[in-house]
Parts: structure tokens; C-alpha cells; sequence
């Protein structure tokens, strides 16, 4: 391999671990309530807590000989039907019965007038 493709490729690698690193989302205080002994350690020794939630992972350093920095449990998210028409993203096509609808896994509403009367659930984040 030549010296420019060596170059294109480490440019390439270079993306790809900045794209994997940066941007992650703090999780949220749900996903952050573990048991202290239940905590699976997301950090090195002596890791802040602004660089532990950066890597997308919680920080609690209220309780000693544990990790302070640990993975967060998955998100909870459930499909729910939306409850506003103005927000319903067509899953179907004028004229679908609603068994159709519900075949498709979509949600069925026949009212109001003007809006689709088979869409598509929203995914939310559940309550802790």
C-alpha cells in the first residue's frame, strides 16, 4: 500500500474514534438508580465526573468501595399512540379498516377529519 492510502486510511480510523467518543448523551436519572453493588465500573481510577458523564456513563461518589463511575441500565422506552392528530405520521392510506391498521402495528384513530387515520406509535422514555 502506498503512502497516500496509509494516510486516507488513518484519516479514516482518526473519524471513526471521534465519532464513536464524542456526543454521547448523559444518561438520564432513571437509567442512573442502580444498587451500589449492583455497579459495573464505566471509568478509569480517579475519572471526573464531568469526563465519566461525557463517555455516556453515571457518577455517584457518595458511597465508598464501589465503582463511582458505572454503566447505566438501558434506557426504558414503550410505543405509545400519539394524542395529538397535528403529529400523526401516515402508516397507512385513505380508505384502511382498521384491523388493516392494527395488521400493519400501527395505531388507529378515525377521527378527527383531515389528518391520518392510521400512524405510526411514537417511541417515549418511560418514568422511572
Amino acid at each position: 500500500m502506498d503512502l497516500k492510502g496509509i494516510c486516507v486510511l488513518s484519516v479514516i480510523l482518526v473519524v471513526a474514534l471521534i465519532a464513536t467518543t464524542e456526543g454521547k448523551t448523559p444518561p438520564t436519572k432513571c437509567q442512573c438508580k442502580i444498587a451500589p453493588r449492583e455497579r459495573k465500573n464505566c471509568g478509569h481510577p480517579g475519572i471526573s465526573a464531568a469526563d465519566c458523564r461525557k463517555a455516556g456513563c453515571c457518577f455517584n461518589a457518595s458511597v465508598p468501595g464501589v465503582p463511582w463511575c458505572f454503566t447505566a441500565k438501558p434506557k426504558k422506552v414503550k410505543k405509545v399512540c400519539p394524542a395529538d392528530p397535528r403529529i400523526r405520521v401516515n402508516c397507512g392510506y385513505p380508505g384502511i379498516t382498521a384491523k388493516e391498521c392494527t395488521s400493519r402495528k400501527c395505531c388507529f384513530r378515525a377521527h378527527p377529519a383531515g389528518v391520518p387515520w392510521c400512524f405510526y406509535h411514537r417511541t417515549v422514555e418511560e418514568a422511572c
